[in-house]
């Protein structure tokens, strides 16, 4: 098992991976010192001495910024994929005022470049492994079809339901007994804004600088 990382540990950390994707290069050991006002730069080498013990990194003694971050993909395989609080009634239907944050995601897991992530608040998808709290990755761009599970827009509330149609009526079933479904009429201010494609469930959210919203922020129902 990894050993946990002291406070300072982590922040030097995390300052190597965002200095790594800003610059493509590492940090010296002057720089990371400047960064965290330590006057001395043994203290940073035995910093980065701690890392490497405990697997963070591995270091090249011979380069003065010989830091390898394990693990670390190429920043140009990853891509920032938009968080939205909440959706706006009409066309479009998510705008940057509406934007949270963004999720550095790893683009094997991207079917479609104009992917964007909403989150779950109920439990009426809980049937098909969707949970309270659960970040939900959307297509707008892949063809829903009948049995796909989107995100849909009902005036200004979103919402995770399966897509069905009955005649010509739209369905969105829920996958909870206790839920009922919803049809959507003709004059209804409804529009389907993608497939669902993914499912990111964080157990523990982080402490350190929150880019994203608590449950509570956000107004996206399921």
């Amino acid at each position: 098992m990894t050993e946990p990382l002291t406070p300072l540990e982590r922040r030097v950390y995390h300052y190597l991976i965002d200095f790594l994707s800003e610059n493509t290069y590492q940090p010296s050991i002057r720089e990371i010192a400047k960064k965290f006002r330590i006057k001395s730069t043994k203290t940073v080498s035995d910093l980065l001495g701690a890392l490497s013990v405990k697997g963070y990194i591995e270091r090249d003694q011979s380069r003065s910024r010989g830091v390898r971050i394990v693990g670390y993909g190429n920043q140009s395989s990853t891509q920032p994929v938009p968080y939205y609080g909440r959706v706006h009634a009409g066309e479009p239907a998510l705008i940057p005022d509406h934007r949270v944050g963004y999720l550095t995601m790893d683009r094997r897991f991207l079917p479609t470049d104009d992917v964007f992530f909403l989150r779950i608040k109920g439990d009426s998808m809980i049937g098909r492994g969707i949970f309270e709290s659960d970040y939900v990755l959307i297509s707008p761009s892949t063809r829903a079809k009948d049995g796909d599970i989107v995100a849909a827009r009902l005036g200004e509330d979103a919402t995770i339901k399966t897509l069905t149609h009955k005649g010509g009526t739209v369905v969105l079933e829920p996958a909870n007994e206790s839920e009922r479904a919803i049809e959507v009429g003709p004059r209804d201010d409804f529009a389907v804004l993608g497939v669902v494609c993914g499912v990111f469930r964080p157990f523990m959210e982080s402490t350190m600088q929150p880019i994203l919203p608590t449950t509570a922020d956000a107004e996206l129902v399921s």
